[in-house]
């Protein structure tokens, strides 16, 4: 696995994006607020002149409507500015969501099997939702407290209160900078330790809810309850300790505001009454002072949002940092549409991290149109060396060749095309019967689906079935039964026609009937193609052109079925266990 950092980020890449549209919200809310902030000079004006001429019909009706202008004027404005920055995210969490899946599917098997599928989405609906909250709710709440503050300090600059009162009401609000300093990393930090504990809990969720069957047969609902319990209270743990930081902070910041509210109406009350302050600079400061509480209660809840999300942002940003282990090599080519010849030359491989190789000195020669049977105890390197045929791990250079071109610098989208991989246990998807057998090719006419169909002997079970080809199959296909999966499985790899194809045990779930039906048809249809069949059961090789026999990851014997049975080795032993010198001989 390999992590670039350095590549612009998510919120980076939304912002150069979308930038015209997120300063039309800005300016909007600041519009909006900038409007706002001057409802306490309309009553502190409405207060003086009170004071000085009394309550008059023409001083209320200017009044009223400067404050309904003031309201409607808000109201527009910052309801626009919301609306744009709310669908702004949206975008964002559509986008994100898509990239991560893209970034998803290039990456390597060997990443997936670190990284369990909970934990996969955890990142797709927790991390992006918290950014996205953080991006909507932050960006018109930071936007609205900062143009409201500003606005609110200037015009209490350019209304004429003195100066000192100013200073000597606003002092309580400088231990913000330090309440934001303290707090803010604590918040992050416990925000990261969230969003693991909740990546753990979905893992375990998805771990349990796919074994529910096997908890139920072994009567361990007790053990499955307590393991799915400890990461619910890993969850409420860290949960409990960030809201006890972020409530701290939040009620900090209002503390603050508090205070300054608290010293403007005691001096400046005693100033009122000692005649060195209007009672309407007094209802104003009040005012403004009471109004910048509301922004200072935003700010903490933006503080308190952005270190949150800075948690998730981290994550998904690492995430999209990792790159692929294997990918195209520089000036990789394309493999021709009809390559069918396979060369191994002396291929040894060791799975990263393992003490001894997998594969040792494999030498192989596959001409088209033959069919080559591989068998072996289990372990013995048979599924490996499928792997690094599909390069799902990557093969060392100059030794394995697809009509001579080293599949290392071959494109990987042409190599996959060119193999069609059935395994054994073939993963259905929660679609009709038709989309799974034609997911290589979902425009595929129908008469070609029910063809491959036939082909895997599993058209007569579909017909039966009352919506046919149009049968919805539940979660990972278990609507069918074990031998059905594997045969529409099978299905599958024979309408994509691929030159080379690799049947990985693929018909160990059905009778031996069913089998030689299936290995009939296989014969007659993939002349002129090569036909790779890995195998525990003798019935599903003993026809093949060539069998290879593989044990501790080399090839311990090679040759046809007669040849091998002649011979009295690992593949004779097998065949006798297996009852089947009766069809040998007969």
């Amino acid at each position: 696995m390999n992590i670039r950092l350095g590549k612009p980020g998510l919120i980076l890449a939304q912002i150069r994006k979308y930038g015209f549209y997120y300063v039309l919200a800005a300016l909007s809310i600041a519009l909006a607020n900038m409007i706002h902030a001057l409802y306490p000079a309309v009553l502190g004006d409405f207060a003086d002149q009170v004071e000085a001429s009394g309550l008059t019909a023409e001083a209320v009706r200017r009044s009223g409507l400067e404050l309904l202008a003031i309201g409607a004027g808000y109201c527009v404005l910052f309801g626009v500015g919301q609306y744009i920055n709310h669908r702004l995210g949206r975008y964002f969490e559509f986008a994100t969501r898509q990239r991560l899946f893209r970034h998803f599917t290039g990456l390597s098997e060997a990443w997936f099997s670190k990284n369990g599928i909970g934990k996969l989405l955890s990142y797709v609906m927790n991390d992006v939702t918290t950014v996205r909250e953080s991006i909507a709710n932050g960006f018109n709440q930071l936007t609205n407290a900062v143009v409201l503050l500003c606005s609110s300090v200037t015009i209490m600059l350019l209304s004429g209160i003195p100066l000192h009162v100013l200073a000597v009401s606003i002092l309580p609000l400088g231990a913000i900078p330090f309440l934001v300093v303290r707090f803010g990393p604590r918040i992050r930090n416990q925000s990261l330790k969230v969003q693991e504990s909740l990546a753990a809990m979905t893992e375990s969720a998805e771990e349990q809810f796919g074994g529910i069957k096997v908890t139920k047969t072994f009567a361990a609902e007790p053990i499955a309850r307590s393991r799915f319990g400890e990461t619910v209270d890993r969850i409420r743990e860290n949960q409990h300790e960030l809201v006890k930081l972020s409530g701290k902070f939040q009620a900090s910041l209002p503390l603050a505001g508090a205070m300054a509210l608290v010293v403007a109406m005691t001096w400046g009350g005693v100033l009122v009454l000692q005649g060195r302050l209007s009672l309407g600079h007094f209802v104003e400061l009040t005012l403004y002072l009471r109004m910048i509480a509301n922004p200072l209660q935003q700010i903490g809840n933006v503080i308190n949002m952005v270190q949150r999300a800075r948690a998730s942002l981290e994550r998904l940003n690492r995430l999209l940092a990792i790159r692929p282990d294997i990918a195209d090599a520089e000036g990789a080519r394309s493999l021709p549409k009809d390559a069918a010849a396979i060369e191994i030359r002396g291929l040894t491989f060791t799975y990263p991290g393992a003490g001894r190789p997998a594969l040792s000195d494999i030498t192989l020669d596959v001409r088209p149109g033959m069919t080559v049977g591989i068998v072996g105890r289990t372990g013995s390197g048979k599924t490996t060396l499928v792997k690094l045929l599909l390069r799902v791990y990557d093969p060392p250079r100059g030794s394995i060749f697809l009509a001579g071109q080293d599949i290392r610098e071959t494109t990987l989208e042409s190599l996959r095309t060119a193999i069609g991989y059935v395994p054994q246990d073939g993963f259905l998807f929660s679609t009709t019967i038709a989309d799974n057998i034609a997911f290589h090719n979902r425009a595929e006419s129908r008469g070609r689906i029910e063809d491959a169909a036939r082909l895997a002997d599993i058209y007569d079970n579909i017909a039966g079935f009352p919506d046919g080809f149009d049968t919805k199959l539940g979660e990972r296909g278990l609507t069918l039964s074990g031998g059905q999966r594997q045969r529409t499985s099978l299905a599958r790899g024979l309408i994509k026609e691929a030159p080379i194809l690799i049947l990985d045990d693929s018909v160990s779930a059905v009778d031996t009937v069913t089998e030689s039906r299936i290995l009939h048809n296989l014969r007659k249809t993939r002349r002129g193609k090569t036909t790779l069949m890995i195998a525990h059961r003798i019935s599903a090789v003993m026809h093949a052109d060539l069998i290879i026999v593989m044990d501790g990851g080399r090839i311990v014997e090679r040759g046809t079925h007669r040849e091998l049975m002649r011979l009295g080795g690992h593949y004779a032993e097998l065949a006798r266990l297996q009852g089947e010198e009766a069809v040998v001989h007969g």
